[in-house]
């Protein structure tokens, strides 16, 4: 064997060792070659798919998604750097269970390949399985967005979903509601009986509150005893009538407090809605606020829609 040959031996041998599966990918989509990859535990054997099509491998929508990555690396003639989920259950042809189990996270490296392939321009696209930063990144992702005392979303959050809500949102839109929540007389609760058992009312009434709302809406705790919800897809009447319901639950519900004593609570609330002349995360935020105030002025326990949302008749203040 040649100096040469071993050479080109050692190459191939190395990049068949490379830990991370390599494909060559045509503009059209044909799997042109599969190099590496030898970990089971981490990766699927592809090399089942060469000379077939990423359309015959994948459902079309996921495929329609790799065309495009290829196609703008192409354009752009430089490396691109994507993240993107696959299961085996995806790759038609490809042995599920010989391969890891479930949705798995992906990095793509795709970089312009310098030759072309048949007559069709190419990419190398190295795929790097990043399941375990993955789900590292989404587990610190959602401990900064929870409350710690009661496991419901925390301010931060709250202004997140008010803000991607109300980016999308448009006359055509179903409207969206915001509940600000606040306990009567927490103080008093703390005051009597200490702040353990203040504490364990707040938590209380979080899971009290959170078990009746839709899965796509938002509970979440503001501060100290103030609680915010966010409805979507709702109307002033459905927000209404949400408010009314949470407000008798906790009317009706009989605290108890780790001494053994029981306690009788009530919740005023505040509603805004989104709507031209409010449809700023800022704008819901000061009107609920506002309505809040209004359902504390007028004797508490009970839930009041913003006065910008009332009849004429009646918004003016009591």
């Amino acid at each position: 064997m040649s100096t040469s040959d071993k050479e080109l031996a050692l190459k191939l041998a190395a990049l068949a060792a490379v830990p991370d599966p390599i494909f060559i990918l045509t503009e059209s989509g044909r799997y042109a070659a599969i190099i590496g990859g030898p970990d089971r535990s981490l990766y699927h054997d592809g090399s089942c798919l060469v000379d077939f099509s990423i359309y015959d491998a994948l459902p079309d929508a996921k495929a329609d998604w790799f065309i495009e990555q290829i196609r703008r690396t192409l354009a752009e003639d430089q490396l691109r750097i994507v993240e993107y989920s696959l299961a085996g259950a995806d790759g038609d042809g490809l042995d599920a269970y010989a391969g890891p189990d479930g949705q798995a996270w992906f990095e793509g490296r795709i970089q312009p390949l310098g030759m072309r392939v048949d007559g069709e321009r190419a990419v190398v696209w190295l795929a790097s399985n990043i399941s375990r930063r993955h789900a590292l990144e989404d587990q610190l992702r959602q401990l900064s967005e929870t409350d710690e005392l009661t496991g419901v979303g925390n301010r931060r959050r709250l202004i997140q979903t008010l803000n991607q809500l109300l980016a999308d949102y448009g006359p055509e839109t179903s409207p969206i509601a915001l509940l600000m929540i606040d306990i009567d007389y927490f103080k008093s609760v703390n005051d009597c009986y200490g702040h353990l058992d203040g504490d364990q009312v707040i938590r209380e009434l979080a899971r009290l509150c959170d078990a009746r709302i839709k899965r796509s809406d938002l509970f979440a705790r503001l501060d100290g005893e103030e609680f915010a919800l966010v409805l979507n897809n709702t109307t002033p009447d459905k927000a209404m009538l949400v408010a009314e319901r949470l407000r008798a639950a906790v009317a009706d519900h009989v605290f108890k407090l780790g001494s053994g004593a029981t306690l009788d609570l009530t919740v005023s609330i505040g509603v805004s809605i989104a709507c031209p002349t409010a449809r700023r995360t800022n704008d819901l935020l000061r009107l609920a606020d506002t309505a809040l105030y209004d359902a504390k002025r007028q004797g508490r326990n009970q839930a009041i829609l913003s006065r910008a949302h009332r009849p004429e008749s009646q918004a003016r203040p009591a």
